[in-house]
């Protein structure tokens, strides 16, 4: 039996899609383009629900027709037919209804970004640095098996190996809607290199995944911004040590300072200094969503809450704990090699699970 709340729900959704449609072909519209974009992503997220909706529709009328055959058809074979096809058709409303009540759930608009990916060592020393720099081989080894892309734009090496801290864009095909679930303080169980009794030790690091802004996002102002231009530091080689062309922005209202000069190039520092920027300044906002939902959901599943412990790598049990959902998988090796997905799709799915129960059907 139809459900009516779903109903009339892709029936609203149904005349939106019709009237954005509607909207990007005007002068006006094609004219502003940050509202063009806007429009256009949301007609891109609407079409499947429509897609999924022409199917409901389709099926719920061959019912009526089917029953109907029933309620006249004198001939046993024809009634034979409609009776099949009546239980065929009853069995594919449910699966459907489904489908639809997860395409209406609200995307998180962030979900389709590229992202920066922020490693900090946290407690336990120079292990806690080598551990930042097993993260970094991690999220490397996962962005190739994705076919994205990985750039590093600032770093601080630790004392003994790995990073005291590192920062990396990510760029690819819906980004920040995958890679948000490892946001959050990572712990690692195992013998530090240099331990020399043997002693297990427990260290962290912290993981913060930022959807990327575009310009369209954040309105910044060329007077709100401090531009300060030095030497680069580090390798390079020399070009890069002796020309000015690390970049230094501060943004003068908020206080937020980001630098880069991973480019020998001035131009292409400033270009990075500034998506950073932007990126920085956006999420001030983007966390008090991110601050409203965790509120919501028990799990804190991609809520950005960076003190929260998600996750713990225990060597000697060669196991991986993720504490939002309980799941607990003994193939730590392959998951230090990046093969990550399958507990971002249980991640994926629990947070779909609370999203529905958020959500009026």
């Amino acid at each position: 039996m139809a459900n009516n709340l779903i109903l009339e729900k892709l029936v609203g959704v149904k005349r939106r899609f019709e009237e954005v449609g509607q909207l990007i072909t005007q002068p006006d519209i094609l004219s502003d383009m940050k509202r063009y974009v806007k429009l256009n992503k949301e007609f891109k997220e609407l079409e499947p629900i429509i897609h999924k909706y022409d199917e409901y529709l389709n099926v719920l009328s061959n019912i009526d027709t089917a029953k109907e055959i029933l309620a006249t058809e004198k001939d046993e074979e024809m009634r034979e037919m409609a009776k099949m096809e009546l239980d065929e058709l009853n069995g594919r409303v449910d699966p459907i209804e489904e489908e639809i009540k997860l395409l209406l759930i609200p995307s998180d608009p962030e979900d389709d970004k590229n992202a920066v990916l922020e490693i900090r060592a946290g407690s336990g020393g120079d292990e806690a640095s080598i551990f930042a720099g097993d993260l970094l081989r991690l999220y490397t080894k996962f962005v190739e098996s994705k076919g994205w892309s990985m750039e590093i734009t600032s770093f601080t090496e630790g004392t003994q190996g790995g990073f005291k801290e590192i920062v990396a864009n990510v760029k690819g095909n819906g980004v920040y809607g995958i890679m948000k679930y490892e946001s959050g303080v990572h712990r690692v169980q195992r013998v530090p290199q240099t331990e020399t009794q043997g002693r297990v030790h427990t260290s962290a690091a912290s993981i913060a995944i930022l959807p990327e802004a575009d310009e369209f996002d954040v309105d910044l102002r060329n007077e709100d911004i401090r531009r300060d231009e030095y030497c680069s530091s580090g390798p390079g080689g020399q070009s890069v040590n002796t020309t000015y062309s690390a970049i230094r922005l501060t943004h003068i209202p908020t206080g937020i300072v980001v630098t880069c000069q991973d480019q020998k190039s001035k131009l292409k520092n400033l270009d990075k200094a500034m998506i950073e920027l932007r990126t920085r300044l956006y999420n001030l906002e983007y966390q008090k969503y991110l601050d409203k939902i965790s509120a919501k959901r028990k799990t804190m599943i991609s809520t950005g809450d960076r003190s929260a412990k998600i996750r713990t790598y225990n060597y000697p049990q060669g196991r991986i704990t993720d504490h939002r959902v309980g799941v607990t998988i003994y193939n730590l090796p392959s998951f230090m090699d990046g093969n990550i997905q399958e507990l971002i799709n249980q991640l994926q799915m629990a947070e779909n699970a609370e999203r529905l129960k958020e959500s009026i059907i």
